[in-house]
């Protein structure tokens, strides 16, 4: 089921542009649960959502696994470190609100799935 409901109207916190947000977690849901992440982040850390226009979240989503969401880039300021994220986020801040970007999964993501 999918959580329209949940939608929130804002500026995403990677493009900064005023769109219609969906909830993003920094460290993937699906990750919760591992050992690992038990041991290295509190948990009112591990619960944290923000706000992602659809279109950078669906990069995110693209160009990262869920582990590596988890391990390397769960914050804000290092999704924006990736270069790939990045670039595209240069790119998509000069769109007009409500444009949505066509995707194309990352070789390494493909790869790993």
């Amino acid at each position: 089921m999918r959580r329209e409901s949940c939608a929130m109207e804002g500026r995403c916190a990677l493009c900064e542009r005023k769109e219609r947000l969906t909830r993003h977690h920094p460290i993937p849901r699906t990750r919760h649960h591992n050992k690992r992440n038990k041991r290295d982040f509190p948990r009112d850390e591990v619960r944290t959502v923000v706000g992602l226009c659809r279109s950078c979240h669906s990069q995110v989503h693209q160009l990262l696994t869920e582990k590596q969401l988890e391990r390397e880039f769960n914050t804000v300021a290092k999704m924006r470190g990736h270069p790939e994220i990045a670039k595209f986020v240069d790119w998509i801040r000069t769109k007009p609100s409500g444009f949505r970007a066509a995707m194309r999964s990352s070789k390494a993501v493909r790869a790993s799935r």
